[in-house]
């Protein structure tokens, strides 16, 4: 039996907590449960899509990814060696991953011209000779739809399109193999998300990048993605193909993420109750499963064991103690709301 390919990234076990300050110096500090033992392979070449609803731990995952943030426990494992480990006189994992921001403008130095945020990383990582540096800046500009004239521009002087491509430009810089775009288009309008999406699109393929795309907007990752990932507070739940997922969702949470979908069908009839509720305090998370406190099939057992993965097709899975065999919603077991 030929065994599969290592993953390109693998996050294993991944926990992290944040701090959360009071407003004022008598409130005592709080423990926010960011990640809670995330599990995760990104295989190279693919396109991986991260959804969920804000604050379910998308963004501080990608962080994680890249570097910008230590994990608590766990290890995010790039091409072999443990990333979130990695020597800051061995620095290759984090120029081999990059990461596009949702606010094109906070991304990038406002006093800095847009050619010299691009040329920068070039020069520093010596990715070509520094006689050629310009000229690689005037390459990937134009690669991404920006004419070499914009570069002395600064960010306040171009359209919010204009400085993604930039931002995109600055990443793709150092010639990396892995790109993490969080929330890279949520900022931008109809058009030009399209435009960027394309963009994107057309680059993974030409430069046989690996992509990791996070957003909360379905249909953008349904576009783009070969696997999606569901998270919810803090936690993977789902993972699989996306048409399976998308279309075939084992989980009550990704079933109801894809029911609030607006559909252009006349006279539609959904049969998935809405997303109720709001989301919980990842500083007091619910007991078992933390989607018991919303979901419209929790049953007693819910309340008290946190589910595990249960496998519902090839490559693809789900934690929930029902998955694959949805009972009928019970309005009389659920769990406590605590």
């Amino acid at each position: 039996m030929i065994s599969a390919p290592s993953p390109m990234l693998d996050i294993v076990d991944v926990s992290k907590t944040l701090v959360v300050r009071g407003r004022s110096l008598f409130v005592r500090r709080k423990t926010l449960r960011a990640l809670t033992n995330v599990n995760l392979a990104v295989r190279a070449g693919e396109t991986l899509g991260i959804v969920g609803e804000s604050g379910c731990g998308k963004s501080t995952l990608a962080r994680i990814m890249v570097r910008l943030l230590q994990p608590d426990s766990g290890a995010v494992v790039f091409r072999g060696r443990d990333a979130s480990r990695a020597s800051e006189k061995a620095p290759e994992a984090g120029t081999r991953m990059q990461m596009v921001f949702q606010d094109p403008y906070f991304s990038l130095n406002p006093r800095m011209q847009v050619g010299a945020a691009i040329e920068e990383p070039i020069r520093v990582h010596g990715v070509v000779p520094p006689a050629e540096a310009a000229g690689e800046r005037d390459r990937l500009m134009e690669r991404v739809g920006l004419g070499p004239a914009l570069a002395t521009r600064l960010p306040r002087e171009l359209s919010g399109g204009q400085r993604q491509r930039i931002s995109i430009a600055r990443a793709l810089s150092v010639r990396p193999e892995l790109l993490i775009a969080d929330e890279a288009v949520s900022s931008l309008d109809v058009s030009v998300r399209a435009q960027i999406l394309n963009l994107l699109s057309d680059l993974r393929d030409e430069l046989g990048l690996t992509l990791v795309f996070i957003s909360h907007d379905l249909s953008v990752v349904d576009h783009l993605s070969d696997r999606v990932a569901v998270m919810y507070l803090g936690r993977v739940v789902e993972i699989g193909p996306a048409a399976d997922v998308l279309t075939r969702g084992a989980h009550p949470y990704t079933r109801a993420l894809v029911a609030a979908v607006p559909q252009p069908v006349v006279g539609n009839r959904r049969t998935q109750p809405p997303l109720r509720g709001e989301l919980p305090s990842p500083i007091s998370p619910p007991s078992g499963c933390v989607f018991r406190t919303r979901c419209p099939i929790a049953q007693a057992v819910c309340a008290d064991i946190a589910p595990s993965p249960v496998t519902v097709a090839s490559d693809h899975w789900a934690a929930c103690h029902f998955a694959g065999a949805v009972p009928t919603p019970n309005t009389t077991e659920k769990g406590s709301p605590k």
